[in-house]
């Protein structure tokens, strides 16, 4: 690696951390998500509890909680304390309007989420974040990994000059992009927005890259040759660099918090014909700033 892309990833090895009183940290990579202990989600949490989950989830972007057992209520109570619930879109025909089932058939040939991406990057206003709870995993345990990666070190890894050049540029976000070869359910909003292709944490104020193959289809300051040459660049820094990343393996009663802003994930499907079910709420972000 050359010499900046090592002092970025020193930069965040080396940061200090802070201390907690009331819940266990342990992290999962020096860059990337936590192991958080010593709490019952099914449970209020405490205002120190709360306050130090929220440190964790700053400083981290990845929070893990083991073996809870909760209802709907307590995971949208849970998602409550970071913001406004985002509904389902589409809305589900019965159930919760903010409880999304993420549920795995024998016959399914692939699964939302196979790929690198960020949750609903073509809205106007993307989510700050999601909590997924999973109460059944593939026959067997095995499978079924979701990835994540660090996208404020993904920009802080660029060289000096890539920065510059990448300051003031926008990239369209296409939800449409997401569904090409399949058919989308009916009522399922497309929307289309342009965000810039680096943007500041809202609460850090942290740089980092907001383009993913998923949404993403063009840069429109650059010609198409142009455009598309340097958005393949910029996809490929997080498959080709696992040191961006962290790996969480699922267990019956798992509950997974991660910051949309600042972190892209991947759904695996390796499981296949196994199942896997849970259950997912979002939370209402802002405009991606610049």
């Amino acid at each position: 690696m050359e010499q900046y892309e090592l002092d970025a990833v020193a930069r965040i090895t080396t940061r200090p951390r802070p201390e907690y009183r009331t819940i266990g940290v342990t992290t999962l990579t020096a860059v990337l998500g936590a192991e958080v202990s010593g709490l019952d989600l099914s449970r209020e949490l405490s205002e120190e509890q709360l306050a130090e989950v929220k440190q964790a989830f700053l400083d981290h972007h990845v929070l893990v909680f083991r073996d809870q057992r909760i209802s709907e209520d307590d995971h949208k109570r849970l998602a409550g304390h970071f913001g406004e619930l985002r509904p389902v879109n589409p809305p589900p025909e019965e159930g919760d309007p903010y409880v999304l089932e993420i549920s795995t058939s024998p016959e399914a040939a692939n699964v939302a989420g196979n790929g690198w991406h960020t949750d609903g990057s073509a809205d106007a206003e993307p989510s700050l974040g999601s909590m997924l709870h999973i109460t059944q995993v593939p026959e067997g345990g095995s499978g079924g990994d979701t990835l994540f990666a660090n996208m404020h070190l993904a920009y802080d890894m660029l060289s000096p000059a890539m920065k510059r050049f990448l300051d003031g540029l926008t990239a369209v976000h296409d939800n449409s992009l997401a569904w090409r070869g399949h058919t989308p359910p009916p009522g399922y909003d497309m929307p289309v927005n342009e965000h810039p292709v680096v943007v500041r944490h809202p609460e850090t104020d942290r740089k980092l890259l907001y383009v993913n193959p998923a949404y993403t289809t063009h840069i429109p300051q650059l010609s198409a040759e142009e455009s598309r040459a340097l958005l393949d660049f910029l996809f490929a820094l997080v498959p080709g660099r696992p040191l961006l990343t962290c790996r969480v393996r699922w267990q019956p009663g798992t509950l997974v918090f991660w910051d949309n802003r600042c972190v892209q994930h991947h759904a695996t499907y390796d499981y296949y014909p196994f199942t896997r079910y849970g259950k997912r709420v979002a939370i209402n972000g802002g405009p991606p700033k610049a």
